[in-house]
């Protein structure tokens, strides 16, 4: 069988089929929510911000973790075993939903922040560490207000196969913006963090029990079923074929 199964005639694509009704009855457990930063400064505002929008998910029931950047080491070839890598992997894993928060540098993301990212494989095996958890992106300013960082953090959103939600946050002179304890000001900046986590902590509770069919694909389907026919038909006892079984050889 021909390793090209696209042989000019597609099969029919039948409507998606919505899983069974216990699936749609929405838990109210506490959603799982991750949260990352992406500096190191000793008072890193893009971590207050993400403090203070844990926060109002703890207030809301969801349950929060963090993921630390500091002692990850830069992406690297030979370090997939290193604690913190598999730390954050983990931590992805363990995930229904995401906040990423980061500063703007030179218009962009920050290295600190991008490096988190390279760590979380788009897969580990059959695992998708990140496909179909949501996603609410912020970003902090040292001067006025910028866009360009969460319209980056929807960038990397998208590739990871995660479904961002509409709303953002982004603060203008941060520094301006949180007391001397860490917490954040009473200001239209917070009451819009509020509305974010709040529409999350929604669309964490809408989907994460369906998320593996929301974004099911009909290429990745097509290209299953070829491999499976293309399987069936190799002769274990043939070297040949079981080199090309583990995708090793021919």
């Amino acid at each position: 069988m021909s390793s090209d199964y696209r042989d000019g005639n597609p099969p029919a694509l039948a409507l998606p089929r919505f899983p069974d009704a216990p699936k749609l009855e929405l838990r109210l457990d506490p959603p799982k929510i991750l949260l990352l930063y992406g500096s190191l400064r000793e008072r890193s505002y893009s971590r207050l911000l993400a403090e203070e929008a844990g926060r109002v998910l703890e207030g809301l029931g969801c349950e929060v973790r963090f993921f630390d950047p500091k002692d990850l080491p830069v992406k690297a070839p030979g370090l997939d075993d290193h604690p913190e890598v598999q730390r954050l992997r983990a931590l992805s894993l363990w995930s229904e939903g995401q906040v990423w928060s980061c500063p703007e540098m030179h218009g962009t993301i920050t290295g600190v922040f991008k490096n988190q990212i390279d760590w979380i494989p788009l897969s580990i095996g059959s695992v998708r560490p990140t496909q179909g958890r949501t996603l609410a992106v912020m970003q902090v300013n040292g001067g006025s207000q910028s866009f360009n960082t969460v319209n980056t953090l929807r960038v990397l959103g998208r590739w990871m196969r995660m479904l961002t939600i509409p709303n953002q946050s982004s603060v203008a002179k941060a520094y301006q913006e949180f007391h001397d304890d860490g917490r954040m000001k009473d200001s239209a900046y917070r009451d819009r963090v509020v509305d974010v986590m709040e529409e999350l902590y929604k669309f964490t509770i809408l989907t994460r029990d369906i998320r593996e069919f929301l974004v099911d694909r009909y290429s990745e389907r097509r290209e299953a079923e070829a491999k499976a026919a293309r399987d069936a038909l190799l002769d274990p006892d043939n070297p040949k074929h079981r080199i090309q079984a583990d995708g090793s050889g021919l």
